[in-house]
């Protein structure tokens, strides 16, 4: 087959990376993407992963404020079937780079929208740059429990910007979808702010059961506690550390007779599930491990874990070191560009390995200019073309057989797009529901679905999930290789039920590569990718841990930064990449399989540091502290409560001593330039701290943000009060309201992206089971045959009445 978005032309007006990835992936699996630069270019050029998000593009430049520029647009536009703009709420519309103004000639125009905030709303003029959102939105606030000091935490790994480039692919991809059926363009609409939503698990729901007493265990959170033993960072021989990432309890049990601690189990105080042992049982085996594991190296213990083959566990690694992990090389998720400006550039590779429409990336960033004779033909105009009905995945339907946070997370996302998700859960169902008692945490991974449980080692289980695979468009599972195979829904079987069915494969490691057997949990590619290190901040680990107490306290640290975003990093992916499978069967009629992992996902969330060439700008790296990564980009003591400052470019510098009254600072020579302030940078951090000293919070970004200049007050309630009741959020519809079998009226996470102006209904998180009997009904059980079948154990659902709360 073609690539999967051949002759589909993109016309990228943003600037930066996230719009930057986003049309990225367009042109890695085959779209032409022509981006329209200013005259001086794209600011963030200068940035290190720049030639990254650049690749397999053309550079054209066009002044949009001079007439001319306009004109030229409005040519290209026309012949355009996709644009991808960042503009903030009222920009367009002033240089005529509006949807409303390029779809007129262009009905088929598919129009996405990036920005910071949303459209409307208190926050939309903000700044739309990561850090500015996550100080605002509460998620700094979250990680005030890292260190044991007042105040909030810096967020280092920029999951707002890798959620919203996700977004937005899935958004254009779901439109182009849909464009298919209906032959009309449409409006898509992400911003940073929605792309913090699926890195809640938990707390939007929590906020509003909050006067629910037998809810009340889940709000008695202890701060500074030691990580759970199935997933405690772990110190090696050489100074080095391990992140298990064992969270079922076979895997748990398995690990503990690999590292030689097997004998523990046969004592009394270890008999049963972990969960059940005493606390002074669980901080005996947590010593056990800590001074069991620091008798070989990292090495030695990676070897023994791989040769085990049933061990989730990688090392914790920096960004740029991750490039030469050894699984991502086998399965080809680096790949190398010679780029003719700077050499030999090491970088993140496709999205996903799709079998029958692989992307192909081998062009370079372009140079500033380099295509400005481009020109597109007109796209033909649309006859008797309709106007875009319901959500764009209306009439798909997805099968999901998967568990636990990154997978389902990633078809709540299709969901809320419009496709039917058929949720295919084991007998007990999926083991994510029961970690917490409730099921609160499973309410955001199984919003908008159907579910049903069924035994698939039964034959017939097997044959109602091949019965499911004959009318589905395609099918998501999460399982470890060779398993699909055992259960009657491996690749080939499924493609003799249904030859157009896009079977997607996601888990821990690549298809290709020597770990691809190997279990994985959220923490294994947190550490493996860096995202944990560069949140970790400066001083840990140290390079010697002085005896056992130190070494916990250590184990407590890495655990807290290696944080829960590599599993929604992962979902984000996962969703993108079934729907350019999706596409491809719309275009081409044939399915095929792909295959996501873990690894190549968190590489994207981190793509601002995964790339390494000859002379690459150096990372700045988060300070011991955890406020920042200097004084511009940093949070700050106000009088009263916190701010947090970013301002990257010149101009804003200049802007903000305007602002606060401070030539003398714009005039000081040490920090007259960006070079400048780099080398003083402790200095310049020592004036803004006694300059916010000055005023309250709230003051400093009244008096700031709505200059467009990047200083807010840093959210002192987490993000589940900011959603729950933020005039911002309400403003923009982020959240919105469904029915819970179990909790009743809740506000549920809204959408990561928004097609043709929004719909008003989005599930709620679906019981396991709850739609079995309607399910049945549809592949032709009747009432007597679903009895017999939920009498013999074939088919099951639980309860609605919600169980005792876990300890």
């Amino acid at each position: 087959m073609p690539a999967v978005c051949a002759d589909i032309r993109v016309l990228d007006l943003s600037l930066g990376p996230v719009g930057g990835v986003a049309s990225m992936v367009l042109a890695d699996f085959g779209a032409e993407v022509l981006k329209l630069e200013p005259s001086g270019g794209d600011p963030w050029r200068s940035l290190a992963a720049a030639s990254v998000w650049l690749r397999g593009k053309q550079s054209l430049v066009a002044d949009l404020t001079q007439p001319d520029g306009q004109a030229r647009l409005r040519e290209l536009a026309q012949g355009a079937d996709v644009v991808i703009a960042s503009y903030k709420p009222g920009e367009a519309e002033s240089l005529g780079a509006d949807y409303a103004a390029l779809s007129a000639a262009n009905p088929g125009l598919i129009y996405c929208s990036i920005t910071g905030w949303g459209p409307v709303g208190p926050y939309a003029q903000y700044p739309a740059y990561e850090g500015v959102v996550a100080a605002k939105s509460g998620r700094m606030t979250r990680f005030g429990e890292q260190l044991r000091r007042d105040g909030p935490a810096y967020a280092a790994v920029r999951v707002a910007s890798h959620a919203a480039a996700q977004a937005a692919v899935q958004g254009v991809l779901s439109a182009l979808i849909a464009r298919e059926r209906s032959g009309r363009g449409q409006l898509v609409e992400a911003s940073l702010l929605q792309g913090l939503m699926p890195y809640d698990p938990a707390q939007l729901l929590l906020t509003q059961l909050s006067g629910v007493g037998a809810l009340q265990p889940f709000f008695d959170d202890e701060p500074y506690s030691l990580p759970m033993l199935h997933y405690m960072p772990m110190p090696t021989a050489d100074g080095r550390w391990i992140q298990p990432g064992n969270l079922l309890d076979h895997l748990f049990l398995g690990f503990l007779g690999v590292i030689g601690l097997g004998a523990f189990l046969g004592k009394e105080r270890f008999l049963g599930e972990p969960d059940s042992w005493s606390l002074e049982a669980k901080e005996e085996m947590r010593d056990a491990i800590l001074l069991r594991m620091q008798e070989k190296t990292v090495d030695e213990w990676m070897q023994i874990f791989r040769d085990s083959g049933d061990v989730a566990a990688e090392p914790y690694t920096s960004t740029v070191d991750a490039l030469d992990n050894v699984d991502m090389l086998a399965n080809g998720d680096v790949v190398t560009i010679e780029d003719p400006g700077i050499g030999s550039v090491r970088q993140v590779g496709p999205l996903g390995q799709l079998r029958r429409t692989p992307a192909v990336i081998e062009r370079p960033a372009p140079g500033l200019g380099e295509h400005d004779g481009t020109a597109w033909p007109a796209r033909e105009p649309l006859i008797g073309a309709a106007l875009p009905k319901g959500k764009p995945l209306d009439g798909i339907t997805i099968l999901e057989f998967a568990t636990i946070i990154a997978t389902p997370l990633g078809l709540s996302m299709l969901a809320d797009l419009g496709a039917r998700v058929i949720k295919v859960e084991p007998i007990g169902g999926d083991p994510y529901r029961s970690m917490d008692g409730a099921g609160l945490l499973a309410v955001k991974t199984n919003a908008g679905k159907e579910s049903i449980c069924i035994n698939l080692k039964d034959p017939e289980g097997q044959q109602l999930a091949q019965d499911l695979i004959r009318d589905a468009d395609a099918l998501v599972h999460n399982y470890r290789p060779g398993v699909t195979d055992r259960l009657g829904i491996g690749y080939e079987q499924a493609r003799e039920i249904n030859p157009s069915l896009v079977w997607v494969s996601a888990n821990g490691y690549g298809p290709d590569s020597p770990g691809a057997r190997r279990p994985s949990t959220h923490p294994i590619p947190g550490a493996a990718i860096g995202g944990a290190l560069n949140q970790a901040g400066a001083d840990v680990p140290p390079a010697v841990c002085n005896g056992l107490a130190e070494i916990r306290e250590v184990s407590r640290l890495l655990m807290q930064a290696n944080e829960v975003n590599p599993d929604p990093n992962t979902a984000a992916v996962i969703a993108s990449a079934t729907l350019l499978g999706l596409l491809a069967e719309r275009r081409y009629g044939d399915g095929q399989a792909i295959f996501v992992n873990m690894l190549a996902a968190n590489a994207y969330a981190n793509v601002h540091d995964f790339v390494d060439y000859e002379g690459k700008p150096a990372q700045r790296l988060l300070d011991g502290e955890v406020f920042g990564t200097g004084a511009l980009d940093r949070i700050y003591p106000a009088a009263d409560g916190w701010v947090f400052l970013c301002l990257p470019l010149q101009l804003e510098w200049e802007a903000f001593c305007t602002a606060i009254d401070r030539a003398d600072l714009a005039a000081e020579v040490r920090f007259a330039d960006a070079a400048a302030r780099e080398a003083n940078d402790a200095a310049l951090a020592d004036a803004l701290r006694a300059v916010f000293a000055q005023r309250v919070a709230a003051e400093w970004e009244a008096l700031l943000a709505p200059q467009g200049l990047g200083c807010v007050a840093v959210t002192e309630q987490g993000p589940g009060d900011f959603f729950v009741a933020d005039p911002h959020v309400e403003a923009n519809g982020f959240v919105r309201s469904a029915t819970h079998a179990r909790f009743g009226t809740v506000k549920r996470w809204g959408p990561v992206v928004v097609c043709d102006g929004g719909r008003q209904e989005y599930g709620p998180g679906v019981l396991a089971g709850q739609d079995a009997d309607s399910i049945l009904a549809e592949l032709g059980r009747d009432a007597a045959e679903t009895r017999r079948l939920r009498d013999q154990g074939v088919v099951w659902s639980e309860p609605v009445e919600m169980p005792s709360p876990a300890g």
